[in-house]
């Protein structure tokens, strides 16, 4: 770890750090709360997703839309008009909304193939944004002059790493320039989230391997074609096997880094506050070690 006592990281004058862990535990709002208070550069890897790597996929393909209206074709055809996403760290809908959801295009499905290659430019963008952590730890500071870093990843960061693999070359980019700092759910956490889900599911990234074998057990389980299937029906029957398929993933990679319990990360109400919680859960991987 690139701090490797409490003492180290209480006395660096530059901190870095990326979150890593299953969306809603907490990730973006610390990471918006330390960006409010002036010294941590905020880093989200999907809004870098959305403006670098897939801004021009999410503006095609709402214009793609748009020109099945004839008064908008017109439009878009005499540039009378410009269409483009509207993405903020606290609004990342437009990315969401393009990777969609599989199943009959009546009810807003995706035909599979098109819903797979989605996915694949998702990853391949998912991991660009990554390796732009460095240069944007470096803009950061040389540019805007903030002393600390927080790079706030998206929930799929684990479907693209093996933290059993001690040569993996991102996590090993990552660990080089940031403390990773696991954000640890528990079952409680996960019913809450798997109802929040029910309640309002939304389109996700999921590793090819895991989301072929669950589309194939779905429609041999419901006895239907992918045309036939409703969207939202299967990302709601995906998501809790989506999020156990996972836990593994996210423990293994917690020995390149420090993790934090979502209750403690929840009770942080400022940077020093923070500061000393990272303090301590590097004291406590020092204790187990």
């Amino acid at each position: 770890m690139i701090y490797p006592t409490a003492k180290a990281w209480r006395d660096a004058p530059h901190k870095r750090v990326l979150f890593y862990g299953m969306s809603g535990l907490g990730k973006t709002h610390v990471s918006n709360m330390l960006r409010a208070g002036g010294e941590w550069f905020h880093y989200s890897i999907d809004y870098r997703i959305g403006t670098r790597y897939m801004g021009e996929l999410i503006a095609d393909n709402a214009k793609r839309h748009a020109m099945q209206v004839p008064f908008l074709r017109e439009l878009l055809l005499t540039d009378s008009i410009y269409i483009g996403s509207n993405i903020t760290f606290d609004n990342l809908a437009p990315v969401s909304t393009y990777l969609g959801k599989p199943g009959d295009p009546a009810r807003g499905g995706l035909p599979m193939e098109t819903y797979s290659h989605r996915q694949e430019e998702f990853r391949s963008a998912e991991i660009a944004a990554l390796r732009d952590t460095a240069h944007f730890i470096t803009r950061s500071g040389a540019l805007y002059g903030y002393p600390h870093f927080i790079c706030d990843t998206g929930g799929s960061i684990c479907e693209w790493v093996d933290g059993n693999d001690p040569n993996d070359p991102l996590l090993t980019e990552l660990a080089s320039h940031c403390l990773l700092v696991r954000l640890e759910g528990d079952e409680a956490h996960t019913a809450e989230l798997i109802r929040r889900f029910d309640r309002a599911p939304k389109p996700m990234a999921y590793q090819p391997e895991f989301l072929e074998a669950a589309w194939a057990e779905y429609l041999a389980e419901k006895g239907c074609d992918g045309g036939d299937v409703d969207p939202d029906s299967f990302i709601r029957w995906t998501y809790a096997r989506a999020l156990a398929h996972r836990a593994p993933r996210y423990a293994a990679m917690a020995p390149w880094g420090v993790s934090v319990h979502a209750d403690e990360m929840a009770a942080v109400h400022d940077a020093a506050s923070f500061e000393a919680l990272i303090a301590t859960a590097i004291e406590r991987r020092a204790a187990q070690v």
